[in-house]
């Protein structure tokens, strides 16, 4: 493979070309209450040629590699067609050229686990849910895994080999009663093996509580409280709300943004850090290398409240003046890398969960996420669970919390943030340009956010 794909890229009439080939075993099952309803393991190959002409770019991807040299050729040939119409043409941030090879540790053997054990794993949790009794009525179990193996080069003289296993999975408990239904839900992931699969036997009986205990809830009461996020919720925040926001092309493309976005910027209290990594062990976001073969590492977004820094592929880079930080990323072979994020995270500070509910006359606790929508600089979040704080304490359990406000507006009012810091993966993943779910993480401790407006019924 490697004097394959490096002699594809080597003396090409074009200013860059690259070429990555990908090998993927995914499995994939699913059960929607006691039926199986997906149980599957499928293989893909195929790979894609992209070229720079005179600051116009040409893509073309392909499902065999005896056919190679006629897709380089045609993605020189759409490079050529697309630099006579290109206005603002493409440049590439220099990048030093890597030659690597990046296994899976040997304790991350993808055979180690077979579909049937895999299924016999997922079939007791489901069982469990099941049995669990009145008011779990259904379930819902997702669960996947992807191994694949990358191959890269490019004419600037890099070659990688990397090898990588994501693991991600879902499970839902359903309770309903007198009309009322509401969900127990949790989401799980990352690539240090199936280790997040085997532990979720707990978390079984402990999401059946939950949604049990909600259909009890009472609506909270809608209005602007001091609010906690546990970790979870803070990590799906700072993602969806703010690391968009950070990717270069989304900051190159709106001059807004721009103006916005502009680095030096106070953007919180100097106790908030924000970062987005690559190397992040065990997150869904951990890589060596990104698809443009740049190291990755881990970028400051805000550094003590200010704005310092965001994602960039080569070319975003290029065109913003920027230093590269190997977040260029591909949903697979089909589509071109772009800027996405990694593991993106709120650092751990140095309070604990107790002080941040001890100063708390009446607020709301807000754990984890069934979902949430970003529009701009609006965000809208639903909780999975929240309670009341009630004179310092965790009081009782409310439904139906949505959380919304302003981003920017929402960073000013952080005033504490914990100690505690976790790493979540989920089994969705991360959406843009149609290259939709990209395996991502995100991280966080406890956060407490003053003046966040809670939906819920009126008063």
């Amino acid at each position: 493979m490697r004097s394959l794909l490096r002699e594809a890229v080597r003396g090409k009439a074009a200013d860059f070309v690259e070429v990555r080939v990908e090998e993927t075993r995914t499995t994939n099952i699913q059960f929607q209450g006691p039926t199986l309803q997906n149980l599957a393991e499928s293989l893909s190959f195929g790979g894609s040629v992209r070229a720079l002409v005179g600051g116009g770019w040409g893509f073309a991807s392909f499902n065999r590699l005896d056919d190679l040299e006629r897709h380089v050729k045609l993605a020189i040939s759409h490079a050529e067609t697309v630099a006579r119409a290109v206005k603002v043409p493409a440049r590439l941030a220099p990048v030093d050229p890597a030659v690597d090879t990046v296994p899976l540790p040997p304790d991350l053997d993808p055979a180690s686990l077979s579909l049937r054990e895999k299924k016999v794993i997922l079939e007791d949790y489901n069982s469990a849910i099941l049995g669990f009794g009145p008011p779990i009525v259904s379930s819902r179990i997702r669960y996947r895994d992807i191994h694949t193996r990358l191959y890269y080069a490019n004419s600037d003289g890099t070659y990688l080999e990397q090898e990588r296993l994501d693991v991600a999975g879902s499970l839902t408990a359903v309770a309903r009663r007198d009309g009322l239904t509401q969900l127990g839900f949790r989401s799980f992931g990352g690539k240090a093996g199936y280790g997040s699969l085997k532990a979720q036997g707990p978390v079984v009986i402990e999401r059946c509580e939950a949604a049990r205990d909600m259909l009890a809830a009472p609506v909270v009461q809608g209005g602007e409280y001091a609010v906690v996020l546990d970790p979870e919720l803070a990590g799906i925040f700072v993602h969806e709300a703010f690391g968009h926001l950070s990717e270069g092309d989304n900051v190159y493309e709106n001059p807004r943004l721009q103006e916005i976005m502009t680095l030096g910027r106070r953007f919180g209290p100097p106790s908030l850090n924000v970062f987005d990594s690559g190397r992040e062990a065990g997150s869904q976001g951990y890589m060596h290398y990104d698809d443009e073969g740049v190291p990755t590492q881990k970028t400051y977004l805000i550094k003590d409240g200010l704005l310092v820094g965001r994602l960039h592929s080569r070319e975003t880079a290029g065109r913003m003046g920027e230093a590269v930080t190997g977040s260029a990323r591909a949903l697979d072979y089909r589509f071109p890398p772009i800027p996405r994020m990694r593991t993106t995270a709120i650092a751990a500070g140095e309070a604990r969960f107790d002080e941040m509910l001890a100063e708390i006359e009446l607020g709301v606790y807000a754990k984890g996420a069934y979902g949430g929508q970003t529009a701009g600089e609006m965000f809208t979040f639903t909780a999975g669970e929240a309670f009341m704080i009630r004179e310092g304490k965790l009081a009782e359990r409310v439904r139906d919390v949505t959380l919304t406000g302003n981003v920017f507006a929402t960073l000013q009012n952080i005033d504490r943030v914990g100690d505690d810091y976790v790493i979540h993966g989920s089994a969705g993943g991360c959406g843009k340009g149609e290259q939709s779910p990209l395996p991502v993480g995100e991280g966080a401790p406890h956060i407490r956010i003053q003046k966040v407006v809670v939906g819920g019924k009126a008063g």
